[in-house]
């Protein structure tokens, strides 16, 4: 860390504690050239990850809306809050770990309907009717046949 004062890049940690929040990390150092103590924040980076629409537009990632979706698919379902909000955690976390700025709205889907098939296959149904956008019986009667098909041979 540079010192505000003399400018030398050797300096050493006095006393380091949580800021109130536990967002930060306050740092007190002193410069080991010119003797003067400053005071620093070290604190996690937050990046902002952007999900592309459909249509092209871009807007940030909504866990909430992640999560809406969710319990409207699990609805009268036996699954838990806890089980959803498990699934909105893991969806969050690989897509801040993929270190990505931006994410089609498409692959979020995928990832939901992956997960929503292993918990609940009505659910599974239900997320995808209106996320793939089903326009009649017949799309409709094609997933679950689909959905059977892989059952059967697992």
């Amino acid at each position: 860390m540079r010192c505000p004062y003399c400018e030398n890049e050797d300096s050493k940690v006095i006393d380091s504690r949580h800021t109130e929040d536990g967002h930060a990390i306050r740092r007190r150092r002193e410069c080991e050239t010119c003797g003067k103590r400053f005071t620093t924040y070290e604190k996690v980076e937050e990046m902002i990850l952007m999900v592309i629409k459909k249509d092209g537009s871009r807007q940030a990632f909504d866990r909430s809306k992640l999560l809406n979706g969710i319990i409207r698919a699990c609805e009268k379902r036996p699954v838990s809050i806890a089980e959803m909000e498990k699934i909105v955690d893991e969806i969050e976390r690989g897509l801040n770990n993929t270190m990505e700025k931006e994410v089609e709205s498409k692959f979020i889907g995928e990832l939901v309907m992956e997960r929503l098939k292993e918990l609940d296959e009505v659910a599974y149904v239900r997320f995808a009717s209106v996320y793939r956008q089903f326009t009649d019986i017949n799309t409709f009667v094609a997933e679950i046949e689909k959905l059977l098909t892989n059952k059967e041979t697992n």
